[in-house]
């Protein structure tokens, strides 16, 4: 990882899905919400001023969505280890931070969640 630690953030981004270990959370895609914190060097792109130079957040937000949509985990920690690797997979992102939230599944509580940090591997 570079010595940089500029980050890209996406906070609060919704995607729906069917997560869960038991009924009735497997039986329908329920709502998530992710944070997710890019690690890329952002030196370039100020400098020049194009998004080819940084990580679109649009790109990476659709990408997420689009697993969570498919996925079929019965863990949040399984589903957020995949949603790392399909960001390092299509994206030069350096290291990844990712919490991934479900409201209303455990009595007394508003949510619960993961949070992983990866860094890409050499």
């Amino acid at each position: 990882m570079s010595k940089k630690l500029d980050k890209i953030l996406i906070s609060g981004l919704a995607a729906t899905g069917v997560v869960g270990v038991d009924h009735p959370e497997r039986d329908f895609p329920q709502e998530l919400t992710l944070d997710v914190t890019l690690f890329y060097p952002l030196d370039k792109a100020g400098a020049s001023d194009r998004i080819e130079d940084s990580i679109s957040y649009s790109y990476v937000a659709k990408l997420i969505r689009q697993s969570v949509q498919t996925s079929n985990f019965y863990t949040l920690e399984a589903l957020a280890a995949h949603l790392v690797q399909q960001v390092f997979d299509h994206t030069p992102a350096e290291a990844v931070k990712m919490k991934i939230e479900k409201a209303n599944f455990v009595t007394k509580t508003s949510k619960v969640g993961v949070q992983i940090f990866r860094k890409r591997a050499d």
